[in-house]
């Protein structure tokens, strides 16, 4: 969504990098630079404008020109300004004192409030609450139906009446609504309404009527944020003509330019307070200010991505690996496949890397990452019998053929396979017994004494035909290059050296060959 506005900003913030002190011109630059990126990004005029002057007032001021990094103190300050137009703090919904909690949708046709409805009973539920759909847009073709299916697959029950399709009374539905809500104690009641092509008498008469009839306690207005400055225009109609206190931005994992995102909350002064990004009912999230200014300025979102993790992770075998690690048990292949499984219940491996620090620099590869190799991956791993996922070494020749066919693979691959989960289990043994990790600068303790000796190259560069010689170069041998289309790859963008970034060993091989 932000690609443009992150690439403007990471381009006019590197030419202020090694300036020990910025002149008025270089403010002045800067400032006109980060004005182009957001009207590029479709963001209202009105918001530029205020924005800029804020941003250009702090810079001349005593926090920039005393500072150690000035340059660092422009990024601090155009954050700060950033998550002030985003609408500062987070906003949580505000549940009534006496259930249940209404909450109303209204917005355009096509915003996605009916898919919305289902995103948001589902976080619901994930709190704690019991909520109830309500069926109130009669009018849509189908509304009704896909309001059903969307239930259904969230868990929760839909109050609908009236078939819809253009029969029925939705200011009745949803009075009805509120009495089936008490009797079956459903805490919370999100109300689904109609929508229309464009703002007419008509809508906005109808959503008053809703609210009038069951009197809500939060009026979510969904926003499409793919219409730009559309939205910031439809925002404005529906606060006069009906008013809402929370805004919900949809379909956030477009290539759109995000202006709606930068406009609504600061024009008209109610806050977003939860965004979707994507077609699954878990891609749904409370929206929080500072963290998608973070993502804005290529600085990641490692909160959101831990809390992601929490979510999907098993703590029993968390502690269990963690067990293993403590007691020096070995990792095992069964071990990794579990790993792997929950890693991809978080989303996408492209979705995952965007949220991790400076990844702005690799965007190009990682939109071309190959989702499927995780899936060859873990086709070896299940094609292995439990003892030969505990032990790797018991896999000969023919068992690697076996496994090969069973996975619709090549031998070469499940080679790959074992030879890097060896190399995996090695780094976990050195980190273990507080060793350097090769490739990782500063990580684990220096060894104190003689350096171990190199390894001599032997003719060729054949190891020796004596298995104890053998294991011994294999142990002095410094770490090979991971082959490409195996799950432990090298470091994306050539290791840590890369934006002083190392990526993790299970996500490495998944960007395309050359990027690595």
């Amino acid at each position: 969504m932000f690609t443009t506005l992150q690439d403007r900003l990471t381009a006019t913030f590197k030419g202020l990098r090694g300036k020990g002190r910025l002149s008025e011109a270089d403010i002045d630059a800067t400032a006109r630079e980060i004005r182009v990126a957001l009207l590029e990004a479709d963001v209202a005029l009105p918001v530029v404008r205020e924005f800029i002057a804020a941003v250009r007032e702090r810079a001349r001021g005593a926090e920039v020109s005393q500072a150690l990094n000035p340059a660092q103190q422009i990024i601090k300050i155009v954050n700060e300004e950033l998550v002030t137009i985003l609408g500062g703090e987070t906003r949580r919904v505000r549940f009534a004192k006496n259930p249940p909690t209404v909450i109303m949708l209204a917005g355009l046709q096509g915003a996605g409030k009916t898919t919305l409805a289902g995103k948001l009973a589902l976080w619901l539920k994930g709190q704690g609450h019991a909520p109830l759909l309500v069926a109130a847009d009669l009018q849509r073709p189908n509304a009704v139906t896909q309001l059903q299916v969307v239930g259904e697959r969230a868990g929760t029950p839909v109050f609908a009446p009236e078939p819809g399709n253009g029969v029925g009374d939705p200011v009745r539905v949803a009075r009805q609504a509120m009495d089936f809500a008490r009797d079956k104690q459903h805490d919370v009641v999100v109300v689904d309404t109609a929508g229309r092509l464009g703002i007419d008498a008509e809508l906005m008469q109808q959503a008053a009527d809703i609210r009038d009839a069951v009197q809500p306690d939060e009026i979510l207005f969904v926003v499409d944020a793919m219409i730009g400055q559309d939205a910031v225009v439809t925002a404005e109609a529906f606060l006069e003509g009906v008013g809402f206190t929370g805004v919900v931005l949809t379909k956030l994992d477009g290539d759109a330019r995000g202006g709606a995102a930068l406009s609504v909350a600061k024009v008209t002064g109610r806050q977003v307070m939860f965004a979707s990004n994507g077609e699954k009912l878990t891609d749904f999230d409370v929206f929080h200010p500072d963290r998608m200014a973070s993502r804005i300025l290529d600085m990641g979102d490692v909160l959101t991505l831990i809390e992601q993790a929490e979510r999907t992770f098993d703590a029993q075998q968390q502690e269990e690996i963690a067990r293993k690690f403590s007691t020096g048990e070995d990792f095992t292949l069964e071990d990794f496949m579990s790993q792997m499984q929950q890693l991809r219940k978080m989303g996408s491996m492209s979705k995952i890397f965007g949220m991790l620090p400076g990844m702005g620099q690799f965007r190009e590869q990682i939109e071309n990452i190959d989702e499927r190799e995780l899936d060859r991956t873990q086709a070896m791993i299940s094609s292995m019998t439990p003892a030969e996922r505990r032990d790797p070494k018991i896999l000969n020749g023919s068992r690697r053929s076996r496994i090969a066919r069973g996975s619709g693979t090549s031998v070469s691959a499940v080679n790959d396979l074992v030879e890097r989960f060896g190399q995996a289990q090695q780094m976990m043994r050195t980190m273990r017994s507080g060793g350097a990790i090769p490739g990782m600068p500063g990580f684990g303790k220096k060894s104190k004494g003689k350096q171990a000796p190199q390894q001599k190259k032997g003719k060729g560069g054949r190891s020796s035909g004596n298995p104890a010689k053998r294991a011994l170069e294999a142990q002095q041998a410094p770490a090979r290059t991971p082959a490409a289309g195996s799950p432990f790859g090298p470091a994306a963008g050539g290791g840590a050296g890369a934006g002083g970034f190392e990526l993790p060993a299970e996500l490495r091989d998944l960007l395309p060959p050359g990027s690595r």
